[in-house]
């Protein structure tokens, strides 16, 4: 059976996809990219999740309707800290496609959180969008790769393909082995303590028909004066505020790549502890969990699932 690859940019970053098989995968991703561009983009100003924050009435399609979907239900899991309706708050500190402001206006924040909660939004069956303001802005970008890498798995299933990788910016889904190893599918985590320019990996994980998202950047942790440890600025929708996060990065292991992301995404929210407690309830979810310790020194935690996949490298 012949190997193949594909590689290529999408969604703002790269993507590499390796299968076995005789399917042309080259149109269906043209059409599968363009499906998510024109319903999530943020970045395309003809999207319907770019009308739908300017306002206009907007009958979404049903892929936009599974990102709401699987949102609203990290959204209850993780007690609100993941949140896509957080992104009038990431344009105000100038993550997203608009620009932030220079000084941070604490009473601009609380009239930002009026608008923030994903209750705020109801999705009918025929995908028509209710919003209880017109200022309530949806941000799909912690969970779209992740659901765009689901859509590319799904069409690799409905071709026959049983043994595939597929790789959006860092997010994965795997299924059967490589068969040119005749081995598990083998993936990298960053090294956190790697120098810039740098690529080296603290661990690797055999995937195993699962997904894995990483959320973190290492290159802007910042170094607290005061207690000399090290954090991530995230926002938190709960407070509205860019807080410091002891987590430095989250791998995410889950039977689909769009809840791993978005999970992925909560945990840098959340803390820790508090990540730590959720995992202890999820099924079906496992983590391994970079953070800051109080004495400057990074730790490392994994699920007991996640021991059981990571390989020495």
């Amino acid at each position: 059976m012949p190997t193949r690859k594909v590689a290529g940019e999408a969604l703002g970053t790269t993507y590499h996809i390796t299968y076995f098989g005789d399917v042309e995968l080259e149109p269906a991703l043209d059409s599968i990219f363009e499906r998510v561009n024109q319903s999530m983009s943020t970045y395309r100003e003809t999207s319907d999740i770019s009308r739908l924050n300017r306002g206009e009435e907007v009958q979404v399609d049903s892929l936009f309707r599974n990102v709401f979907r699987l949102s609203q239900q990290v959204n209850r899991e993780s007690n609100g800290y993941f949140d896509p309706t957080v992104g009038n708050l990431v344009n105000f500190y100038g993550f997203g496609p608009e620009k932030g402001l220079k000084e941070i206006d604490s009473s601009k924040i609380d009239s930002l959180m009026q608008y923030v909660g994903i209750e705020k939004i109801q999705i009918s069956s025929e995908g028509i969008v209710n919003k209880t303001s017109p200022e309530v802005y949806l941000d799909f970008n912690a969970i779209a790769k992740g659901y765009t890498v689901d859509l590319i798995g799904h069409y690799l299933d409905t071709q026959d393909v049983q043994n595939y990788l597929v790789e959006l910016g860092g997010e994965l889904l795997a299924k059967g082995e490589n068969l040119e190893k005749t081995a598990p599918w083998l993936v990298g985590i960053d090294d956190p303590e790697q120098a810039e320019g740098e690529r080296s990996l603290t661990a690797g994980v055999k995937l195993i028909n699962r997904a894995m998202a990483t959320s973190g950047n290492y290159r802007k942790n910042r170094l607290d004066p005061e207690t000399g440890r090290m954090y991530v600025h995230t926002v938190n929708p709960l407070t509205g505020h860019g807080e410091k996060s002891d987590v430095l990065s989250a791998s995410v292991l889950a039977e689909n790549c769009a809840l791993a992301d978005a999970y992925a995404t909560a945990f840098m929210a959340m803390g820790f502890e508090a990540s730590r407690e959720l995992l202890q309830k999820l099924e079906d979810v496992d983590a391994f969990l970079i953070y800051a310790k109080e004495d400057g020194s990074m730790g490392k935690f994994s699920t007991e699932g996640f021991k059981e996949v990571l390989v020495d490298l």
